[in-house]
């Protein structure tokens, strides 16, 4: 899975499509993200202790990896990404679209 914690995405299919967030956790065994502000559902919460509040909260769930794509930070553009090697032996992504490390 080539999405990680912290990059920025846009959605592709689904009811969300379209939208862009920040992916805020990653889980490659499951291929799922969670990206924020995106596939938001509602939850009915007891109130567990004293002096918590209850009611209805907004939460994110997980969305799968491949409906969603990276969204170079140079071009502002949905983008895969490639991999190369620097010259001291460190790989990087790079964007397909502009060259732009990410």
């Amino acid at each position: 899975m080539n999405i990680k914690k912290d990059d920025r995405v846009i959605v592709l299919s689904g009811k969300d499509k379209g939208k862009q967030g920040r992916v805020m956790s990653a889980d490659p065994d499951n291929g799922k993200v969670i990206v924020e502000g995106v596939n938001v559902a509602k939850r009915h919460q007891k109130p567990t202790k004293p002096g918590t509040e209850g009611g209805i909260i907004k939460k994110e769930t997980p969305i799968y990896a491949s409906k969603v794509m990276r969204v170079c930070p140079k071009c502002d553009k949905p983008t895969r990404e490639a991999h190369k090697f620097l010259k001291d032996g460190s790989k990087v992504r790079v964007c397909k679209k502009c060259g732009e490390t990410i």
